[in-house]
């Protein structure tokens, strides 16, 4: 492509916006092209809210949908958030005048990503969403583009900062879940109402998408399974250490005969596995293909730096004319996944549970799980000061969810036991 100037609209001047109209005013040339990009428009929530000069001196668009139409720009950055509104909007007005599309926006691409991606195909424009799964770590180009010769058959990992920090400040300092978010949201890692953070739902978002990348099918994230860490405990991560993990909310898609399965949930893994090693607000990611095997990433998931990186590599690669399917194969061929029936699944388990202190209890326990068809793999007793009863903490071979989950609700029927059976799986990635 001829060397030029790239206009470049940016919708949403929150944290990302303005970094990335910083790194573009400090590195216009970034593209390896040779061109050069410039902002020739921005759209945000207030234009009276005071902001720095370098954006302040910009032409303003009060409508993002304005901004996505007009001819002042080539490229229209989408960084506003939401899966509805105004981003979608400007989005598809932006794609149905061919114009090419590069979005940060994880909840958009993972309720509409079959729905934008045909309309940008229809157009000839490209869809890019770089920055919308793992911030400035390359997990999206890594799949798009690094894989696309393999089989992909496993994607797992961490993908929420928050959460990660909110697990990994609870194992350190032994505070409270509520403590230690309020901690989070001073610090800017979570949002004022934190639930697409610590419920799963943010995490849900990004697995759904690299699966559609991984597996070439429309994002679907209806069919997520989603639980979050609200309920994990100070006692939960002590008792885990006790028995070799750490616990860490693990966002998974597998591929297997039987169809797709997308999760999302907090999960025991093994202190020596490289994600139990992942800490603070860091995210990482397995990929596992056939021919390639695994290959582990790590790196920042948020922040204005490697967020606005992120968005810029996408505009370099509308820059240089990359083109490919937006899900690795033709909009029109895209099919939703076909979901594992979770019943089936197998996994291992962490079942926590305060008792009594009286004869026979560990002898119910074990009595009603093997009636119920669990096999324990370890058992650990330890009295904790101040629990209020007697935690006892089992881990279970490989069975399916339908038995564990039966194996669960008769022994919180018993009625030595002084609060509900905690329940979390052990990861077996």
């Amino acid at each position: 492509m001829s060397r030029r100037e790239w206009r470049v609209g940016v919708a949403g001047l929150g944290t990302v916006g303005a970094g990335l109209i910083e790194l573009i005013a400090q590195r216009p040339d970034f593209a390896p092209a040779g061109a050069r990009a410039i902002v020739t428009g921005v759209s945000g929530r207030s234009r009276l809210k005071s902001r720095p000069a370098a954006i302040s001196a910009l032409p303003w668009f009060d409508d993002p949908v304005d901004l996505a139409r007009s001819p002042t720009n080539d490229v229209f950055v989408e960084l506003i958030g939401g899966s509805e509104g105004a981003a979608k909007a400007a989005v598809e007005a932006a794609l149905a005048v061919g114009k090419p599309v590069v979005t940060a926006n994880k909840a958009l691409i993972a309720h509409h990503g079959a729905h934008l991606a045909a309309l940008a195909e229809s157009a000839g424009a490209a869809l890019l969403f770089e920055a919308a799964v793992m911030g400035g770590t390359p997990a999206v180009k890594m799949l798009r583009e690094a894989m696309v010769g393999d089989e992909v058959r496993l994607v797992a990992g961490i993908l929420n900062g928050a959460c990660n920090y909110i697990l990994s400040e609870m194992e350190a300092s032994g505070r409270g879940f509520a403590e230690v978010l309020v901690e989070v949201q001073r610090l800017g890692y979570a949002e004022a109402d934190p639930v697409m953070d610590i419920g799963g739902f943010d995490a849900g978002h990004k697995i759904s998408i690299l699966a559609a990348l991984s597996f070439g099918r429309a994002p679907s994230f209806a069919v997520a399974e989603i639980e979050g860490i609200e309920t994990i405990e100070p006692l939960d991560i002590r008792m885990a250490r006790e028995l070799g993990y750490r616990i860490k909310l693990i966002a998974t898609a597998t591929r297997s005969e039987g169809g797709v399965s997308v999760r999302v949930h907090p999960a025991l893994i093994p202190l020596d596995h490289p994600l139990a090693s992942v800490g603070g607000v860091s995210n990482a990611l397995f990929i596992e293909g056939r021919w390639i095997g695994r290959i582990f990433i790590q790196g920042p998931g948020a922040g204005a730096g490697p967020t606005a990186a992120a968005v810029a590599a996408d505009i370099a690669d509308v820059m240089t004319g990359a083109a490919r399917p937006v899900f690795q194969v033709p909009a029109a061929e895209l099919q939703a996944f076909t979901p594992v029936n979770a019943t089936s699944t197998r996994s291992r388990a962490y079942l926590r549970l305060l008792v009594r202190d009286e004869p026979g209890v560990i002898a119910s326990v074990t009595e009603t799980l093997a009636a119920a068809g669990v096999s324990i793999d370890s058992f650990l007793q330890k009295p904790v000061e101040g629990a209020g009863g007697v935690p006892i903490v089992l881990t279970t071979h490989a069975v399916a969810e339908s038995v564990l989950s039966e194996a669960t609700r008769r022994i919180g029927a018993l009625a030595t036991l002084l609060a509900p059976p905690r329940l979390i799986r052990i990861a077996g990635i």
